[in-house]
């Protein structure tokens, strides 16, 4: 059985000429629609709102910078709270995870913690120091599971696995006198 339809190969090309007029001649009939074109634009836009997004202030960035982030990514605050020495803002991802940024009275967020179904953009949340948490030397019995990176100022905690996962970033020197490293959840 030949591998190229009947029609090819009546007119007497070679078989290469033939395979390639014929793909030559569905791709032109393809690519003239415009239904390629409008399924092109749908998928491009698919894509760039699949994208991976987060509503988060960055770590160790002041804290207005919370509300910008919430407004472009339509995640909502779900609470703000006044603690101790420092205030927690919750917000609700698309995704379902909840995530938690802690900022000190200066106005500077010193942590964030997570949980929930995704793991949350680490490059978008630590900013300047996610170069420092991709740098840091790996434990000698780590695990997909866990994380304990201890670089410098930056300490990042996570665990998890599919569709549960949670842990925290903080910088050791910017948390707030009287805080407890436990509440940062």
């Amino acid at each position: 059985m030949s591998p190229m339809p009947d029609n090819l190969a009546r007119r007497g090309e070679p078989n290469g000429a033939a395979v390639l007029k014929g793909v030559q001649r569905i791709t032109m009939s393809i690519f003239r629609s415009g239904e390629f074109k409008i399924a092109a634009l749908t998928s491009a836009l698919l894509i760039a709102s699949l994208g991976p997004r987060i509503a988060s202030a960055t770590l160790g960035e002041p804290e207005m910078t919370v509300q910008s982030d919430v407004a472009q990514l339509r995640a909502s605050i779900k609470s703000s709270q006044d603690r101790a020495g420092y205030r927690v803002h919750e917000i609700q991802l698309p995704g379902g995870t909840l995530l938690r940024e802690f900022v000190a009275p200066d106005g500077n967020v010193f942590a964030v913690a997570w949980n929930g179904p995704t793991k949350p953009n680490l490059r978008q949340a630590l900013g300047k120091y996610f170069d420092t948490y991709v740098s840091a030397p790996k434990a000698k019995f780590a695990d997909r599971r866990h994380v304990n990176v201890q670089q410098g100022d930056l300490v990042v905690q996570a665990r998890g696995h599919m569709r549960a996962f949670s842990g925290r970033a903080y910088l050791a020197s910017a948390i707030p006198a009287g805080v407890n490293l436990g509440d940062l959840h």
